[in-house]
């Protein structure tokens, strides 16, 4: 029973220190939150992803080969001055992922950029030109356009609001363990405990705090009611003479 009420108390005193410094966990969350979308600014580069579909007719023993073709420095080389990127041919091939579906004929050409209209712009550009180069390298005719890219206007990396709640709970937890600290190196003696822990005795009672206007309020109240009582007694005499 008294380990019950104990912890009540241990809970209250917490919760207590907390209360009389929580600014400063409210200061530090602002801060690292402010620091979270400050981050966020610098170096979340956002990136943007879509996708043009094409037809292979062919089997599966050469599927492969023709799908490599798609990304071969031929392809880039005319993708790249086709749309006045300054970019090399390697570059422009890290841009890119092909892709089969399933066991199927239809190939994904996924194109991922840090301009979503870009991304559009690279992903059809190199399905209408391996259509018309693979002829010229392979001599293979059957390529069919089946889907173009769209425009994705959804980052695939948007994570700003789970970094701003990470600071934010950083903040919290670094505020508590910093209050509690302060509380620690404060030798300022706030109730019985803190009496009972300093002099190494028990506290038998306390006195409730009293307020001045409260002290002189009772005391004229006092002072009248004796005067009342004053005139009933004199009263009472004079009757008796009379």
């Amino acid at each position: 029973m008294d380990d019950g009420r104990s912890n009540d108390i241990n809970l209250k005193e917490y919760f207590d220190v907390i209360k009389r410094r929580a600014w400063i966990i409210v200061v530090l969350m602002i801060v690292t939150t402010a620091g979270g979308v400050l981050y966020n600014h610098l170096n979340n580069t956002l990136l943007y992803q879509t996708s043009t579909r094409i037809i292979l007719e062919t089997e599966d023993e050469d599927m492969n080969t023709l799908m490599v073709m798609i990304k071969d420095p031929i392809i880039m080389d005319e993708v790249k001055n086709d749309l006045n990127l300054k970019l090399s041919d390697e570059a422009l091939a890290t841009k890119i992922s092909v892709t089969r579906l399933e066991e199927s004929q239809v190939v994904l050409i996924s194109v991922t950029d840090t301009d979503p209209e870009r991304a559009v712009e690279i992903a059809n550009t190199t399905a209408n030109v391996y259509k018309k180069k693979i002829v010229d390298i392979l001599s293979f005719k059957e390529v069919q356009l089946l889907s173009e890219a769209k425009l994705n206007p959804f980052p695939i990396n948007e994570n700003q609001s789970r970094n701003l709640v990470a600071a934010a709970v950083f903040g919290f937890v670094v505020g508590i363990g910093i209050v509690f600290l302060l509380d620690t190196l404060d030798g300022t003696i706030r109730n019985r405990h803190d009496i009972e822990d300093y002099l190494d005795v028990p506290v038998i009672g306390s006195v409730s705090a009293m307020n001045r206007r409260n002290t002189i309020t009772k005391k004229k109240k006092k002072q009248s009611s004796h005067v009342e009582a004053r005139g009933e007694r004199i009263g009472f005499k004079q009757n008796q003479t009379g």
